[in-house]
């Protein structure tokens, strides 16, 4: 899909349609959208006093062959409360936007933005919504029925002032949505088109396309490494394991800057192993990868956005199978580390084979970690399908240091709230012991316990989304193709 920043009038821009929004206000027909009714001879205001233009959000109005306008439709959208809007409500809007026409055989249309809105931030927005939108899943389908396109996008109300805003903003929003894109069509994948070994194949293409170091460890030279935690975890099917190692070099890093880690847990499908998962909901177990996938989403967009900080990332993956070499309940392993830690349910792999590569990250000089998990199915019931937990090993972390989880949350449109986190997990004789509570039960002492255990690093930052929930729609939730991103 291509998408372009347009200057010429609105009125003059000849597309199959024209998209703007409407305010939920006593009087709608304000602004852009008041100069919109003036060329459409009052059109809007009559449609606004009857009642069939409120700008209640997400509401649809359109009008085919609008007088005034060279565009062969007008497709305007509701925006909801404008004390309420900001730059998530513009992504959904564009979103929504480009579905509905898109359903509608539109080939291409422009996004006319309000006035004041003409700013590089939310062009970056509307390209975002509008990639995010055009994503479509029917990649294994025998008979594709969708064969409706939107082959181009233009963005449009900015005057030729304020067009190299614009433009910064529409180049950043390519790169995160092709980024995100990329991610979510690793999440799709089956688990048997997407093994450890092919994950390890695809990111490594990735990485040498977007111009990142990287390197693949195999079996071997996990085993060399002493990664036992993740070897242990491996050892329940014939899939042998990977360490994937991407990095970004920046050419213009400090001496003495902060060495990012990125680690994310990337278990291709996970059984729950001996201790083995329901049958309900089993296939759902293919996207356990979600976290790693994400942070190779993110090396991608690195590459592209160039920031002056190296960053490291280190992914995990293995099946978690229960064949007859499977580790067992009460077995006892050795991290790389050097760390022993006993399996009390094997279906606590996640902290498992986090545990290297957490520490492997460090090894490789990562002084700030940032870790992305499908950790638990708990978190889901603290936050439901839509939230992602993020837990930190101080205070400084999550709220300071780092201000991303504001920023994001704040992106999102979502608010952002803290709470305390304890050890509850120390064993007597062991350094660390794994368990998995059932989903009801509260994540909290369980996460915090492995993120205190495993933050030790001085000056390390440890960051812990766990998103299981948000990789699925859940019902009542607004309809979208699978896998929305669920970490930006």
């Amino acid at each position: 899909m291509q998408i372009t920043l347009e200057t010429t009038p609105f009125a003059a821009i000849e597309t199959d349609a024209l998209v703007s929004y409407v305010f939920e206000e006593t009087d709608p027909v304000q602004g852009r959208i008041a100069e919109i009714d003036q060329a459409a001879a009052g059109l809007l205001r009559k449609l606004a006093k009857s009642g069939e233009l409120t700008g209640k959000t997400l509401e649809f109005t359109l009008i085919h062959a609008p007088a005034g306008l060279k565009a062969a439709r007008l497709l305007l959208v509701g925006a909801g409360k404008r004390e309420q809007f900001n730059g998530a409500a513009l992504r959904k809007i564009a979103g929504a936007a480009l579905r509905y026409l898109k359903s509608r055989s539109a080939k291409n249309f422009a996004f006319l933005v309000r006035e004041s809105d003409a700013t590089g931030e939310n062009a970056q927005a509307i390209v975002e919504g509008a990639f995010a939108a055009n994503f479509e899943t029917d990649k294994y389908k025998t008979d594709k029925k969708n064969d409706k396109n939107i082959e181009a996008v233009s963005i449009a109300g900015y005057s030729d002032a304020e067009r190299a805003a614009g433009e910064k903003g529409l180049s950043k929003g390519r790169i995160i949505a092709d980024a995100q894109n990329f991610t979510r069509d690793l999440v799709n994948e089956p688990s048997n088109k997407l093994t450890p070994r092919i994950l390890a194949q695809k990111a490594e293409a990735m990485a040498r396309e977007a111009g990142l170091s990287v390197e693949i460890l195999d079996e071997k030279k996990i085993a060399d490494l002493k990664m036992g935690a993740l070897l242990s975890v491996a050892q329940g099917g014939p899939e042998p394991p990977r360490m994937i190692v991407v990095t970004y070099n920046p050419s213009n890093a400090k001496p003495g800057a902060p060495v990012i880690g990125l680690v994310g847990k990337a278990v291709t499908f996970d059984t729950g192993g001996i201790s083995i998962k329901p049958s309900e909901g089993m296939e759902k177990m293919k996207y356990d990868m979600a976290g790693g996938a994400t942070m190779l989403g993110v090396m991608r967009a690195l590459a592209a956005l160039k920031p002056n900080v190296k960053v490291i990332c280190v992914v995990p993956s293995t099946e978690n199978m229960p064949g007859g070499t499977a580790q067992k309940p009460g077995d006892i392993q050795t991290a790389m580390s050097g760390k022993t830690i006993e399996v009390l349910n094997t279906d606590a792999e996640g902290r498992l084979i986090l545990a290297d590569g957490v520490h492997y990250a460090k090894q490789l000089g990562a002084t700030h970690l940032v870790d992305a998990a499908t950790l638990t199915g708990a978190i889901v019931v603290a936050l439901a399908n839509i939230n992602v937990g993020v837990f930190g090993s101080d205070q400084a972390g999550p709220t300071s240091s780092l201000p991303a989880p504001k920023r994001s949350a704040k992106k999102c449109g979502s608010c952002r709230w803290t709470t305390s986190i304890v050890n509850s997990s120390r064993a007597a004789s062991l350094t660390f012991r794994t368990s998995a509570a059932a989903k009801g039960a509260a994540p909290l002492p369980a996460l915090g316990s492995f993120a205190n255990s495993q933050a030790t690093h001085r000056g390390s930052i440890w960051i812990l989304p766990a998103p299981p929930g948000t990789t699925t729609p859940s019902p009542g939730s607004p309809k979208a193709p699978r896998a929305w991103p669920c970490a930006r």
